[in-house]
């Protein structure tokens, strides 16, 4: 990879084209229950949105493609029908362009909300899951081979053995994948299983240790909240409360991730059982590491955990193993020594509401004001291309 701007997105979205999932799922065997774009009444209108084993999603504005970054005015606006959808939000060869156009040399892709990829699970159909999975995986694979800068995120068929989920990870991997996402799941195990951290999980954790590909929680996902939990962000609405409102509720409390998440990867022993294993919490902000190092370390302290088989304080498990990402929050900038200056990257949420694109390095200039160059670029982009790992080629301009 050639790194020519200096920035890398550690959380950007991969929108998909409508026959992603009918080009590479057989329709013999599963007809209309591939993902695919169905047309549903929505408001006393017709409107288009993404089906999943023969259900329309949830009928929000975001079920077609979440892709207001590229609508234009008024913003923010959501396609209704298909031939809305700008083609450089599912196009590999285009996003590029919106790349360039940023100033970014590469993102890592995760499911787009509303549209197939957060989680397969839910249906209960194990032989389903792993058909669906495979084919979200090989369409990344697809934008990978379009260009290295790209960066895609496995998703698990997490009703299959953790053996066989294993095997779906060095599958991916060989196919260009560079982390696995568990944004779908809520922590807590899927369909009654038990939680993330225990060993029964372990050969799925074993194998992203030995392929040395990091973990990712979006946004409210992991424990206590997220794509796939009951909502607990949220609390409801009424009428007259906007959706708009009730997602400004939702996303501003995502900042509480890390914290919630944390103390279970460390106390369960996970951590301990697999100690080069990387996690990195996306859409979160930073700030929420300052109360997850202050608090794990207090309760470690208080509760003498070392005598438990936890040897090593959390704050040093922290800065070992777990990233986080600023995209707007000046604030978690200033704390950036407490969290550690190699724990932390940029992200730009491309091609969301809350993304700056086009103009991410006016905000990155405003927020980074008065920190050293050398810093600048760990935050940047060094630390990605050490996370993920990246072989780069640093070749830098002076034009933006």
């Amino acid at each position: 990879m050639e790194i020519k701007f200096g920035l890398i997105s550690t959380d950007s979205h991969v929108a998909h084209n409508r026959t992603d999932f009918t080009s590479r799922m057989s329709a013999q065997k599963w007809g209309d229950l591939i993902p695919h774009v169905m047309e549903i009444e929505r408001g006393g209108e017709k409107v288009e949105v993404w089906g999943t084993y023969g259900k329309p999603g949830r009928a929000s504005e975001l079920d077609l493609c979440n892709c207001p970054a590229f609508m234009g005015e008024p913003f923010p606006k959501y396609p209704k029908h298909w031939e809305e959808v700008p083609r450089i939000a599912y196009d590999p060869a285009e996003r590029l362009k919106a790349l360039d156009t940023d100033g970014v040399d590469a993102e890592v892709l995760f499911p787009n909300t509303g549209a197939p990829g957060m989680a397969f699970y839910p249906y209960g159909d194990p032989e389903f899951e792993l058909d669906a999975v495979r084919a979200y995986n090989d369409t990344l694979s697809d934008w990978v081979r379009v260009s290295d800068r790209y960066l895609a995120l496995a998703i698990l068929p997490m009703i299959q053995e953790p053996t066989d989920i294993a095997r779906e990870i060095e599958r991916a991997v060989e196919g260009g994948h560079r982390g696995i996402n568990m944004g779908g799941m809520g922590g807590a195990g899927p369909a009654g299983l038990p939680p993330i951290t225990h060993p029964r999980w372990d050969p799925m954790w074993a194998a992203c240790e030995q392929l040395g590909v990091p973990v990712h929680f979006h946004a409210g996902g992991g424990f206590g909240g997220g794509w796939g939990s009951s909502g607990a962000l949220r609390a409801g609405s009424w009428s007259g409360y906007t959706r708009r409102q009730d997602h400004s509720v939702y996303t501003s409390g995502c900042g509480v991730g890390p914290a919630r998440t944390i103390p279970h990867l460390i106390f369960s022993g996970l951590t301990q059982r697999f100690p080069r294993l990387k996690f990195v919490f996306a859409e979160n902000g930073i700030s929420g590491f300052n109360y997850a190092i202050a608090a794990c370390d207090h309760e470690w302290e208080t509760r003498r955990l070392w005598t438990q088989g936890i040897p090593i304080r959390p704050s040093e498990i922290i800065r070992r193993q777990m990233y986080g990402a600023f995209w707007f929050e000046d604030e978690g900038i200033k704390t950036r020594y407490d969290i550690g200056i190699d724990n932390i990257m940029w992200e730009s949420d491309l091609p969301h509401v809350s993304s700056f694109y086009p103009r991410s390095w006016t905000v990155v200039e405003r927020i980074l004001v008065g920190v050293p160059e050398e810093e600048r670029r760990q935050m940047l982009y060094e630390n990605a291309l050490r996370v993920y790992p990246i072989e780069a080629t640093v070749a830098i301009g002076k034009d933006r």
